[in-house]
This record gives C-alpha cells, structure tokens and sequence, in this order.
C-alpha cells in the first residue's frame, strides 16, 4: 500500500514561513517534499505504510510546534 497527503501550513507572514521552512527543513530532507510559497508551507508526505505516514506527519507538526512555540517566547 502506498499513503500520501499533503499538509498545508499557514502563517502571518513570510518572514515567519521562512524561518519555520529553514529550521525543519534539514531534518526532514529525505522523509518528504516541502516547498515554500509566500506565507505557506506544503508538506507532501509518501510512505508505503500508514503507520509510517502517521509517524512523519506526528514528527513534522511536534516539530512545528516547538518551533512556533520559541519564535512566540523569542518576539
């Protein structure tokens, strides 16, 4: 079997979606596709498995969270 999605990020502003794109990306190079477009983020995520599906979508909105939650601590 094979899973795919997409997750759709949104932000208010570009700076924002820059700063989030360019922390995750290294650490989700080779698990799914990412692409930065204005003040949006879009995940494509492909596994043979739905486990692992869910596993890389859990890990990439964990590691958003973190990520948002020390820009808000930060400004």
């Amino acid at each position: 079997m094979n899973v795919k999605g997409k997750i759709y990020l949104d932000y208010n502003n570009k700076e924002s979606a820059e700063l989030i794109f360019n922390s995750l990306e290294i650490d989700n190079k080779n698990y799914l596709k990412s692409k930065l477009k204005e003040d949006k983020i879009i995940y494509e995520i492909n596994s043979e498995t739905l486990g692992s599906f869910l596993a890389t979508a859990d890990d990439l909105i964990a590691s958003e969270i973190v990520i948002e939650k020390i820009l808000d601590a930060t400004q």
